[in-house]
């Protein structure tokens, strides 16, 4: 089960709201949606939780580009909600590389350097270069200013959009539209 809600921190405090991602299928469309919040260039965080499996925040502070965290990108690739967080960039990934680059393949089908996939040993080779890394991505710095620092973040668990909500004082907010 997922859960996504938007706080957008205004001058009068934090401003909750739910909000469906079936229409999102960007990171650019989510960070429209949340600046579409707020009337202001006021800080949104968008908050995705997949219960006990992982979660993520994104920060959009005016017309910056967003600023994501996500706890575990493995789990949150195998998520439709997760896929639009991990971007290529968050990845370390080359968004030219789609990994069909025939020119570079010799005629075994093998990339130049490369064996056909089995080591010295004769075992096969693991990992990809598009593999998802297990545990977290993205910048840990991203609440910071906020009161959640880089050791919190990274020690949050199955209730960590809540987690988040507190040390914000935005708890109650939050639950409003829970």
């Amino acid at each position: 089960m997922y859960f996504a809600a938007l706080l957008a921190r205004t001058e009068d405090g934090w401003e909750a709201s739910d909000t469906e991602l079936d229409d999102v299928e960007t990171l650019s469309d989510l960070a429209d949606l949340a600046r579409e919040s707020t009337p202001d260039d006021d800080t949104v965080l968008v908050l995705i939780e997949q219960e006990d499996a992982w979660f993520g925040v994104v920060r959009i502070d005016g017309e910056d580009d967003p600023r994501i965290y996500v706890s575990d990108a493995a789990a949150a690739a195998r998520s439709s909600y997760g896929e639009i967080l991990l971007t290529d960039e968050l990845l370390g990934r080359d968004p030219a590389d789609d990994g069909n680059d025939l020119d570079a393949l010799d005629l075994d089908g093998t990339e130049d350097g490369e064996t056909d996939g089995d080591g010295e040993d004769g075992e096969e080779d693991g990992g990809s270069a598009d593999a998802v890394p297990h545990g977290p991505v993205g910048d840990v710095g991203i609440l910071d200013d906020l009161g959640v620092t880089k050791k919190e973040l990274l020690s949050l668990s199955a209730d960590a959009v809540t987690e988040i909500a507190d040390a914000l004082g935005a708890s109650e907010t939050l639950e409003t539209v829970r």
